[in-house]
């Protein structure tokens, strides 16, 4: 058999289907052909989170239950992939697994191959997200949380009884938008869910549910009318507009958009939760550079160095603003970015 150079070879020669995903920001696929291509060092990581590519890897047989790898791996600083640590996974699989993954593994194979250092664990909401999501693509019944969940988002279980759904079930939910009513449900409950404090929690839950799914007009829009609704507040809840706004990153460009620009128009809006959301979640937002300054701007008035210079250093590996955020270490209108940015630098040099 000739030698297998990278994932996409090995995948490909096992005879599965397979899709690739980013689980460093949203969950979103990854072209077959462009994840190739990052693999062969043509192209940098599209979606790098903290100079790491995170990805979530199902492959399936015609059986249609899939196997799922999660795994990180360094970026250099044109967040390309480095090939040796690809090579040194495909070692641990080859040796655990022989070149056909089709199989099952024994206990002993499984410990082999979960023993590599490029496996991690996404966190129990991404998970629980991620799973709906493949479940779902690959058309296999819900989790036993499903109609549950369902049923609560009717109202009909009372909304305080949120304690007895399941994450799983909100997730599913999610995952299947288009089905069964679920967006009108969704859209409907919103409102009641969020006038009501003791409900927040179920609301925070389904909030980052929908960070990884795309919305309809609607359903987004009720979303941003309920952060535009919160921002005006003469106390609005901060945590509450952030989860709003990583709700909107899969919703209507021109609502999100609204809403972005309300939230960097008030200076007392400038809290770290919420610029860490549109950083991580509605990044593509921040492309133009009269935004991307407004953004860093709001930034700096945090008084944060250490989360400018964090936030900085990731949105300016990501492809697609690379050449937005670059040019503004030399070329700024505003004194007071201009002096966050000069201290970004110095401390760079300095190793700090």
């Amino acid at each position: 058999m000739n030698a297998i150079h990278n994932l996409s070879q090995l995948l490909e020669k096992s005879q599965c289907q397979y899709k690739i995903f980013d689980l460093g920001r949203r969950i979103q696929s990854i072209d077959h052909k462009a994840f190739l291509q990052v693999e062969m060092a043509q192209k940098p990581y599209p979606y790098p989170l903290q100079r790491h590519a995170h990805l979530g890897i199902a492959y399936w047989t015609e059986q249609n239950q899939p196997w799922i790898w999660f795994l990180k791996f360094p970026l250099d600083e044109r967040g390309l992939l480095n090939q040796t640590d690809v090579g040194n996974f495909l070692r641990y699989v080859t040796e655990a697994m022989g070149a056909q993954l089709n199989q099952s593994l024994t206990e002993e194979q499984q410990q082999h191959l979960a023993s590599n250092p490029y496996t991690f664990k996404p966190k129990d909401d991404k998970m629980a997200a991620f799973h709906s999501l493949i479940r779902a693509h690959l058309d296999l019944p819900t989790s036993q949380y499903y109609e549950h969940a369902q049923h609560y988002f009717t109202g009909d279980l009372g909304w305080n009884n949120w304690q007895t759904v399941g994450l799983q079930g909100i997730t599913d939910i999610c995952a299947r938008l288009s089905n069964n009513q679920n967006t009108v449900a969704i859209r409907k409950a919103l409102p009641s869910l969020t006038k009501d404090i003791q409900c927040h929690p179920a609301l925070y839950v389904l909030l980052g549910a929908l960070e990884h799914v795309n919305l309809d007009d609607k359903l987004s829009l009720r979303i941003a009318e309920l952060a535009l609704e919160e921002s005006n507040k003469d106390q609005p809840d901060l945590f509450l507009l952030s989860a709003f706004v990583r709700a909107l990153s899969g919703g209507n460009i021109n609502q999100l958009q609204t809403v972005i620009e309300a939230l960097l128009a008030k200076p007392e809006l400038s809290h770290s939760e919420i610029l860490i959301a549109i950083a991580g979640r509605c990044w593509s937002q921040l492309a133009t550079e009269a935004r991307a300054i407004k953004f860093l701007l709001r930034l700096a008035q945090t008084d944060n160095q250490n989360l400018f210079n964090q936030l900085f250093a990731d949105l300016v590996m990501l492809p697609e603003l690379r050449m937005t955020f670059l040019p503004l270490l030399h070329n700024t209108p505003s004194p007071e970015l201009a002096n966050a940015l000069i201290t970004l630098q110095q401390q760079t040099k300095s190793g700090q």
